[in-house]
């Protein structure tokens, strides 16, 4: 193994009953890379994980290590050991005792209480009493103070509020090298420098970030899906031959026979891409074009303004999303447009024929002693979806539960299972308001990406917290951000359009609309317009730009292919079998063409933007 290279796993095997979770795995990480491991709940990624670890050991294969490898691991739910401090309860879960250099152990205690800080910890407060995402941010705070050089993280940003993710997004790019389970696209962006993906006990390794993956694991998907039914049909072809019988033993192809049989064998070998969750909302009857009307409105708790002056018309078909840090109050705002807590004052006016379904966060819903099937129907066999009857077990299996797992308690299933459990709860009654307060925790990415083309062609009204800022900017029409001791303004748009328009001079809030009481929607009367800027003059293209802005297109063309080459390459369970200085090169080489396409797609924006606004 080279010296850059941390670890290899060579035809690596794990198995949890029958279904293999590993199978024949290939995988190498060198020093400086920061991968992104994604798949379907279920597929084994924290399992592989355990196995880097050393916690778990493969049942057939090799795993090698670089001598002297320092491995930090977090888990997707921390456990704090009993202690005073949270400070002394960290200390014992990094087991520093077994340092042998005393300096080394002051060092990282120097370095924990440095990370405590960052993270917004009272390194005194007691661990027994710290929130799940306290226990998060303290074991992220104990794994950046040892300094490990390989991180291992296990849905990292679930519990962390947008500037919790955001640090933590700034402390992994100086880590010397990092594997990271996670949905939260905008972090993969970000962070990542390879996406594998660990899809029916398969690794695939995809360059790039996740945006790039997107891509060519597209291209992949539809060069898998030809393969097969060529596949397929030659199978059908040889059955066809083979059934003939008399032709078969006259012609004495033995060769063809064999040929046949093994066709037969690869086909009962082919492991089909998993099943996916099917979604569906009934929005039940419209409600009052007026949803909820708050004028006003203060809640204080403990002397603390959480909400204070707030005014906002909320009106049928709105996706408002809410954006601030934990404990900003975005639950206690849900309450009060619901009408299920009081303001301290200010007036509250809910709207007509409201069909409420809320998701808490918390799944307190559920029932931990009650099956599947009677968390969804109880005392029926059937659902009523949109006006059709389904039968209970049918859409259980929409949400990828089998039957067999139907009959289990809830306690009995994982988080993921208990997200898409909720959901279909929720999805299976008529509701025109939905409520959706953090939900998706533990959901995998193709499922997470159902339920936002599920919500967006959803019709009635939506109520959404999440920290999952991809998830925002694809769902919400606009948002409600926290701004400091209880003020709420809201934006047009997701999480991206408000960055954009914190950052203007004067941020762009929704306008005085006459159907919305006259007021702006940023929860004061409406502000005037402001002064029009001066327009520019638009410039023609000159010779070089013209002859720029048609020679890009080719050039585009030439690097996504060059890239689609190298990706195939990489892709190959084989490559990592190759010189590691190679294995760098055609790395760098990847980086470098991302960097010039997003470049060059830049300039072609701008160049056809400014030739349209010249002809105009």
């Amino acid at each position: 193994m080279s010296a850059s290279s941390l670890l290899t796993l060579v035809d690596a095997q794990l198995a949890f009953g029958d279904l293999p979770l590993l199978d024949s795995a290939g995988f190498s990480l060198l020093s400086g890379e920061r991968i992104g491991l994604i798949g379907r709940n279920g597929t084994g990624k924290s399992s592989l994980l355990s196995v880097i670890a050393g916690r778990l050991p493969l049942d057939d294969g090799l795993m090698q290590r670089r001598d002297g490898l320092k491995i930090g691991a977090v888990e997707q739910e921390p456990v704090l050991p009993v202690a005073d401090t949270l400070h002394d309860s960290l200390l014992e879960r990094g087991q520093l005792e077994a340092f042998d250099d005393e300096r080394e152990r002051w060092r990282v205690q120097a370095r924990l209480s440095e990370y405590l800080q960052r993270f917004g910890l009272n390194e005194v407060a007691d661990p027994a009493t710290a929130s799940g995402g306290e226990r998060k941010r303290a074991a992220l705070a104990l794994a950046f103070a040892l300094e490990p050089d390989l991180l291992l993280l296990d849905e990292p940003t679930n519990h962390l509020d947008i500037a919790g993710i955001e640090l933590l997004e700034e402390l992994l790019k100086r880590v010397p090298a990092a594997i990271i389970i996670t949905h939260d696209r905008f972090f993969l962006d970000s962070v990542v420098t390879r996406i594998v993906e660990l899809d029916r006990g398969v690794l695939r390794s995809f360059p790039g970030n996740f945006t790039a993956y997107q891509r060519l694991r597209a291209e992949q998907l539809a060069a898998e899906r030809t393969a097969a039914q060529k596949f397929d049909k030659f199978w059908a072809q040889e059955e066809v031959w083979i059934r003939k019988g008399v032709e078969a033993r006259r012609t004495r192809n033995e060769g063809r026979v064999r040929r046949l049989e093994q066709l037969r064998r690869d086909r009962d070998a082919r492991r089909d891409k998993m099943g996916t969750v099917r979604m569906a909302i009934d929005p039940g009857e419209r409600s009052g074009k007026l949803v909820a009307e708050l004028e006003g409105i203060s809640k204080t708790f403990a002397g603390r303004p959480v909400v204070k002056d707030l005014s906002l018309n909320l009106m049928r078909g709105d996706h408002l999303g809410l954006i601030g840090p934990n404990g900003a109050g975005k639950s206690t705002i849900l309450k009060l447009i619901l009408g299920t807590l009081e303001p301290d004052a200010g007036k509250r006016r809910l709207g007509t024929q409201l069909q409420v379904a809320y998701f808490d966060q918390m799944r307190e819903q559920l029932d931990p002693e009650k099956t599947v099937a009677e968390t969804i129907s109880p005392g029926s066999e059937w659902v009523e979806i949109g006006g059709e009857r389904k039968h209970v077990m049918s859409y259980l299996g929409d949400f990828l539960f089998p039957p067999r797992r139907a009959q289990s308690p809830v306690r009995m299933l994982s988080g993921g299972e208990r997200n898409r459990l909720l959901l279909a709860r929720l999805f299976a009654r008529p509701a025109n308001l939905l409520v959706l307060d953090e939900p998706t925790n533990d959901l995998d990415i193709e499922s997470l990406e159902l339920l936002e083309d599920t919500l967006q062609s959803y019709t009635g009204t939506l109520l959404l917290v999440s920290h999952d800022r991809a998830f925002l900017d694809n769902v919400a029409t606009q948002v409600l951000v926290a701004e400091g001791e209880g003020h709420w303004r809201e934006y047009v748009g997701g999480y991206s359009d408000w960055l954009r328009m914190r950052a203007a001079p004067s941020p762009q809030v929704i306008p005085n609309d006459p159907m919305r009481g006259g007021r702006g929607r940023d929860g004061g009367p409406a502000a005037a317009a402001s002064p029009a800027a001066p327009a520019v003059r638009a410039r023609k293209l000159g010779f070089k730009e013209q002859r720029e802005l048609q020679a890009l297109p080719a050039k585009i063309a030439a690097l996504e292919t060059e890239q689609a080459t190298l990706a195939a390459a990489i892709a190959d369970p084989a490559y990592y079998s190759r010189d590691v200085k190679a294995q760098r090169t055609d790395q760098d080489r990847l980086q470098a063409i991302e960097t010039e396409l997003l470049s060059l797609l830049e300039k072609w924006e701008l160049l056809e933007q400014r030739a349209g606004s010249a002809g105009e």
